[in-house]
């Protein structure tokens, strides 16, 4: 299979080239594609579309190397954080604050609390929203916020309670695996 991506590519390209660069390649467009979008399950190479990320040549490699079911892999992820009793379902959590104060001071007061065991503040962010039948664009701040699972109707509360914005948001993603000492450590640092 590698052999085949080598060869299509050799008519093009050096073979120093191919094989410095396809590595960088393929985790460009992993990177900016997604496996999932890389790896099809349920495509045969004949039903491929071109133009598609589908349809490079280098799919049957990473397909060799990564398995050919996401699904079993995202599996095998959540039974290594499932299985580890040292963890706990954990979650991410995106806040939006107006400023550098009121990020810091809702940071501080999340993590006095044990609501969350970190909270990121990421600066410089441009927010485009409808509100009240018009597009505002405000600069605000962004609140990365790690916690359990369990904890994210308390920390909900908690940021509405001391929040400015009359909806905050507040948006929640799964973390379905990382670092088990990481999440150990969130685990330790959260309330129960």
């Amino acid at each position: 299979m590698a052999s085949s991506v080598f060869s299509r590519a050799a008519s093009i390209l050096p073979s120093t080239t191919i094989r410095r660069r396809l590595p960088l390649v393929g985790a460009f467009c992993m990177i900016s594609l997604g496996l999932s979008n890389l790896c099809p399950t349920n495509l045969s190479s004949s039903s491929l579309k071109t133009g598609s990320a589908q349809s490079l040549p280098f799919i049957p490699l990473l397909r060799s190397k990564f398995g050919s079911s996401q699904a079993a892999a995202t599996q095998a992820t959540n039974i290594r954080m499932e299985g580890n009793s040292d963890t706990v379902p954990s979650i991410v959590v995106y806040v939006t604050v107006p400023n550098r104060e009121a990020g810091k001071k809702l940071a501080n007061s999340i993590v006095k609390e044990k609501l969350a065991a970190c909270v990121n503040i990421v600066p410089g962010i441009e927010s485009v929203y409808q509100w009240q039948g018009e597009i505002q664009s405000d600069a605000e701040e962004l609140l990365i916020i790690k916690t359990r699972q369990s904890l994210l109707e308390a920390l909900t509360e908690h940021v509405k309670a001391n929040h400015e914005y009359e909806v905050p948001e507040v948006i929640s993603l799964p973390i379905t695996g990382g670092s088990i000492p990481y999440l150990k450590w969130l685990k330790d640092s959260t309330r129960d």
